[in-house]
């Protein structure tokens, strides 16, 4: 590697939210390309890095790291920024705001997209279980808007905005045509942060790399890449 970090990435899939997380702490980083089109995350040579085959992957001195919360925990601790330090008296309450990001809200997004996978092919089976995940996000939300202070907010910046952020352009944007009533607007607190989020000059570093549009997290648009795509 020309840089102590390598990136294993597709467009606006989970690898954005380390992309983000590196150019916020200003640590230079190569990429990889995976082309989810020809599933280059089922190669062997990447199911080396990642034996279950799901993006990210970051490459260190240290060897290869997988799951977006771990990556997340580690560059925050290696690099003294964007998480309190483990002696911290926050530490706590900042690992279990991770964590529920990482373990429950990211995950009922996930199955919302992809529910095929857990109820097989009724199309009706698959529609029921996606408006559970997407109205079970929305109770996250409510959540994170109401109780997990002071994390969410721009006034202290950590990991876990970006994750957020992230997470609510899904929502909007997947699958397609199932927007419905969604409106990041019905949690202030949390608009407010996506809203600031744009002003960072990491965020439009990483929306110009992955063609994000110029409002990736309050007005979001499918991504236009230079090269891949996200799905």
């Amino acid at each position: 590697m020309t840089t102590p970090y390598r990136l294993h990435y597709a467009p606006d899939n989970a690898s954005v939210i380390i992309r983000l997380t590196l150019e916020e702490l200003g640590i230079p980083y190569d990429t990889v390309l995976l082309e989810r089109s020809k599933q280059a995350h089922a190669a062997p040579a990447y199911l080396a890095l990642n034996p279950g085959g799901l993006i990210p992957t970051l490459e260190t001195p240290e060897g290869p790291i997988f799951e977006t919360g771990a990556i997340l925990l580690w560059l925050a601790d290696r690099h003294t920024r964007l998480a309190p330090a483990p002696q911290s008296p926050d530490r706590g309450d900042f690992l279990k705001w991770l964590f529920f990001l990482a373990n429950t809200a990211h995950t009922a997004l996930r199955i919302s997209f992809y529910p095929e996978k857990y109820v097989g092919s009724d199309p009706a089976a698959q529609g029921l279980l996606r408006a559970t995940m997407q109205a079970r996000f929305a109770d996250h939300l409510d959540i994170l808007e109401t109780r997990a202070a002071p994390w969410f907010s721009p006034e202290t910046p950590s990991v876990l905005d970006y994750y957020l952020a992230c997470l609510m352009r899904w929502r909007a944007l997947y699958p397609e045509g199932t927007r419905g009533s969604y409106d990041a607007g019905a949690w202030p607190r949390l608009h407010a942060l996506l809203t600031h989020l744009e002003t960072r000059p990491a965020t439009s570093r990483v929306a110009t790399a992955e063609g994000l549009g110029p409002h990736p997290f309050t007005a979001p648009q499918y991504c236009n890449p230079p090269e891949g795509s996200a799905t």
